[in-house]
């Protein structure tokens, strides 16, 4: 799924960079080497960088 459609920024490409990097979503942008442009994606890019980061530190353990 596209979350940025301006830079074709996909949410798998979002949770990749959200394991090695730290920062917002412009942060994120940059490390894929992109600069938001509307930023209506802003908000949902955050969301996918949180939820990635907050599960690479407490994965689900498996029953």
């Amino acid at each position: 799924m596209y979350v940025c459609i301006c830079n074709a920024i996909r949410e798998s490409e979002l949770r990749r960079v959200a394991r090695v990097t730290s920062g917002d979503a412009e942060t994120a942008y940059a490390a894929l080497g992109k600069r938001p442009n509307c930023g209506n994606c802003l908000c949902e890019a955050e969301e996918v960088l949180r939820h990635e980061r907050e599960h690479a530190l407490c994965p689900a353990v498996a029953a």
